[in-house]
């Protein structure tokens, strides 16, 4: 084997390595959520769940890094929180914890200096303290870890060895962390009753945002919609739907949508009817009983409904029956849903 080989069939090892530790290092995570840590996990949920201001995240160094990537999952998911960095605390950023706020502190060790100048402004303002903490243990003396010992929760991300092959990089620590974190975000939105709805009101921009928009951020409405009577003689209706460009008109009897006519419907009739087909009227020609969507509907449903019947509108009726608009094809492929 040539060097060149050597060394790549090696650095896949190394690669593998790393991967199996972190991925071990969160399969004793989750055993230990599952056994001698679920109380205390099922109390944080609690009492995160009763805050009244927001979650304040702090760490240093890496693990700052990973309680910023956690705060931004908890705000994603319905719980406002935000990143404390803890030098910077020292030095005014603490007016940003107010009472009524939880802090979940990010520590390795435990004994993250910078984070523990932070416990008595803390414990004056009566702000509760979860802890995420790999040596739960003082190395030394066999204690608890002084951050662990402040805690009102002490939650353990304790791992048997980093993944780094000097066994001094985070990465299996901050992995675990990572996930302790999500694990908590994720079971406190369940325990809000967090919906689809909520997550799309918060994620507006880009495709994850259009794939969660309802059908009523993309219908044609008012005097948009393409509308006649039953009684509309054809003439007007291929006018209607010239004017309106949308491919349909909606036949509607008073407030009630009775049927719709398609450029299909227009050629199909033509076909059988010839010219004698102008003499007819909308209630003759309709399509009766169209199939609709309701407005809150979500965007990408109405899509799929598109494809899978192969028309290119859909017509928008509310609870009451009452046309509110008409969704084409073309609005929902110009967006980034696709």
């Amino acid at each position: 084997m040539g060097p060149l080989l050597h060394s790549s069939f090696r650095m896949k090892n190394v690669g593998e390595d790393v991967v199996r530790i972190e991925a071990e290092a969160l399969r004793r995570l989750a055993d230990r959520i599952a056994g001698p840590m679920a109380a205390d996990f099922t109390r944080a949920i609690e009492l995160l769940y009763g805050c009244a201001g927001r979650v304040v995240l702090t760490g240093m160094g890496k693990s700052g890094l990973i309680a910023r990537k956690i705060a931004a999952t908890f705000s994603s998911t319905g719980t406002p929180a935000l990143y404390l960095h803890p030098a910077e605390a020292l030095h005014g950023d603490l007016g940003m914890v107010a009472r009524g706020d939880v802090v979940i502190a990010l520590s390795s060790s435990g004994e993250t200096g910078e984070i523990l100048e932070l416990l008595p402004t803390l414990k004056r303002l009566g702000v509760p303290l979860i802890t995420f903490t790999c040596d739960q243990l003082h190395p030394r003396n066999g204690n608890l870890s002084q951050l662990a010992q402040a805690a009102e929760i002490a939650l353990d991300c304790s791992i048997d060895k980093e993944a780094c092959s000097l066994g001094l990089a985070p990465t299996a620590s901050t992995t675990t962390m990572l996930a302790l974190g999500d694990a908590l975000a994720v079971a406190l939105s369940q325990r809000r009753g967090f919906k689809e709805e909520d997550f799309a009101n918060l994620h507006p921009g880009g495709k994850l945002g259009k794939r969660l928009s309802r059908v009523s951020a993309f219908m044609h409405t008012g005097e948009a919609i393409p509308r006649v009577s039953p009684a509309t003689p054809m003439t007007q209706v291929i006018y209607e739907m010239s004017r309106k460009k949308l491919g349909v008109t909606t036949v509607i009897d008073g407030e009630r949508l009775v049927g719709i006519i398609s450029d299909g419907d227009l050629r199909r009739l033509l076909e059988h009817r010839g010219k004698d087909a102008l003499d007819l009227t909308a209630g003759e020609c309709m399509t009766p009983d169209p199939r609709t969507v309701p407005p809150d509907m979500f965007a990408a449903q109405a899509l799929d409904v598109l494809e899978q019947r192969k028309i290119t509108s859909l017509v928008v009726v509310n609870a009451e029956g009452k046309v509110e608009g008409v969704v084409h094809l073309h609005d929902l492929w110009g967006t980034e849903m696709v």
